[in-house]
This record gives C-alpha cells, sequence and structure tokens, in this order.
C-alpha cells in the first residue's frame, strides 16, 4: 500500500524508543528502532554520484526514483498508512527528506546530555561479560572516563546525534523539525502526543500510557547490551542518582540548547521554566 513518511532522529537515551512504542498504539502507525534505509540511501547515493564509474548513466531523477524506491521495498510488507523511520543521522538530512518527501516531519527526542551518558554508562554496566559493540576498541572500553569520552566525541553514539541535532536545528529545513525533551515526555504524556499530533496534522488518538510495550531483544543482544530498547509498562518519571563521577555529569550538564532555542525555526515541546 502507498506510504506516508515522518522520521524520528534526536539523541539516544532519550525516549524515541518510548515515543515508538506510543506512535505503535495507533493502528494508522508503524514506527520502530533505528532502521537500516539511511544507510542503503547513503550507499546509493555515494555509487552513483558524480566522480563514480557510474554517474553518467544515473540521472538526478533516477536516483530520485531508486532512493525511494529502497523506502517503499523495506515497507513493503507493512500494511499501515504511515511509517515513522528512526535514524539519529535524519536530522543531517533535512534537505535530501525535504527533496524526497516535502510532506515530512521529523520528530527528535532530548535529554540532558549528562543524563544521556549516564544512562548508557548505567545499560554497559548491566553487562559486565560483554564486550558491548559501541565502543572500537578496548581503551574506549576502559574507565567511565574514556567511555564517556568516546561516546560523547563529535563522532561517538552520543556527540554525532547532538550534533546532527544541532545541524538540524539551524538549517533552511528546521520548521521540519519537532524536539521533544524527555522531561516533558515522561511527565506529560498526554499533553506531549497532543503536541505531536498537532504538529503532524492529523486527527489525534486516545493513547494509554499505563500500558507500554516494547523490546528488541535480538538487536540489543547483538550489541552487547541487554535491554537497551526495553521500556517501562507505565510513563512516568523515575528519579535516580547519577552513577558518572560528579565532575563528568557536571561537564555534560548545560548543552540543551534545544531549551532555549533562538534564531531557529524549529518547534519544541519543553518543560516550563
Amino acid at each position: 500500500m502507498p506510504h506516508k513518511f515522518h522520521f524520528i532522529a534526536g539523541l539516544p537515551r532519550s525516549g524515541s524508543t518510548l515515543f515508538s512504542a506510543l506512535l505503535r498504539q495507533n493502528p494508522e502507525f508503524h514506527a520502530d528502532i533505528s532502521s537500516p534505509v539511511m544507510g542503503l540511501v547513503d550507499g546509493v547515493i555515494a555509487q552513483t554520484s558524480t566522480g563514480t564509474e557510474m554517474a553518467p548513466l544515473v540521472t538526478n531523477q533516477k536516483r530520485m526514483t531508486i532512493t525511494k524506491g529502497l523506502f517503499s521495498s523495506y515497507y513493503d510488507d507493512i500494511d499501515k498508512p504511515y511509517i515513522f523511520d528512526t535514524n539519529r543521522g535524519w536530522t543531517s538530512k533535512l534537505s535530501l527528506i525535504d527533496t524526497l518527501y516535502p510532506e515530512a516531519k521529523v520528530v527528535c527526542l532530548a535529554r540532558n546530555m549528562a543524563w544521556v551518558l549516564d544512562s548508557m554508562e548505567r545499560q554497559i554496566r548491566k553487562s559486565p561479560l560483554e564486550n558491548t559493540q559501541l565502543f572500537g576498541n578496548s581503551q574506549q572500553r576502559a574507565t567511565v572516563y574514556s567511555r564517556v569520552e568516546a561516546m560523547a566525541a563529535q563522532s561517538g553514539l552520543v556527540g554525532f546525534a547532538w550534533h546532527a541535532l544541532r545541524d538540524g536545528c539551524f538549517s533552511d529545513f528546521a520548521d521540519k523539525l519537532l524536539i521533544i525533551d524527555y522531561d516533558l515526555l515522561v511527565r506529560k504524556p498526554a499533553q506531549v502526543m497532543s503536541g505531536v499530533y498537532q504538529f503532524l496534522e492529523l486527527p489525534e488518538f486516545q493513547h494509554d500510557f499505563d500500558n507500554v510495550e516494547f523490546d528488541s531483544p535480538a538487536f540489543d543482544q547483538n550489541l552487547g547490551v541487554d535491554g537497551l530498547h526495553r521500556v517501562h509498562k507505565q510513563v512516568q518519571p523515575r528519579e535516580r542518582k547519577t552513577v558518572l563521577p560528579p565532575e563528568l555529569f557536571e561537564k555534560y550538564s548545560n548543552m540543551m540548547f534545544w531549551r532555549d532555542l533562538k534564531n531557529s525555526s524549529a518547534y519544541t515541546l519543553t518543560p516550563s521554566r
């Protein structure tokens, strides 16, 4: 069936899996954890762009047709009208999204970077007998300091997502973005979801915030981090102390640029001050 595409991006450990689980309660929506579609699209563009052997054979229109075909082929078995494709890199490719699907929107989940890194470290510590594939070598895995540094680096799991989000916020297509602050999502989920439907210009759906289900054990086991995409049944805030050393937590606590977003046309749902 023909699909209408929207996208999910933002920071890891910021509620994107929870958000996908809520979307899946709507029978019109399909949402999941990260898909390979963006990587496939990058591959096609790389192999057919100027300077490659195939470039003279592939016009820009044909490149667009092939690229859109990747979306339709990957989601061919999904019998739902709305597809939310997830990848943290989509915010760095808003011009591509606008070219392929001009009506598409991108919903981004964001959270205090210190708590993102805390959550990643907490998950890693739950699997001490595994060498998680989140790090490239033993030096990066060695201590909490090296792990946090590796994740927060510009090319790291968390750092890349943060930079990609800023990239999108200050791009020409920032009005395609809705940034949802994690703290507001877990405290006022009904308010947030109402805002999402308004942003998407779709009829609202009555979600059940006390019976949320989502897990992806095979994907998480492949990464060597058990429970990375498992959500709690009830949407509510869960207070806890950080596992990060105090100087690390303080270093990354003041990077929530979306809570005071100036010179950007992106939309935000953030806690009131």
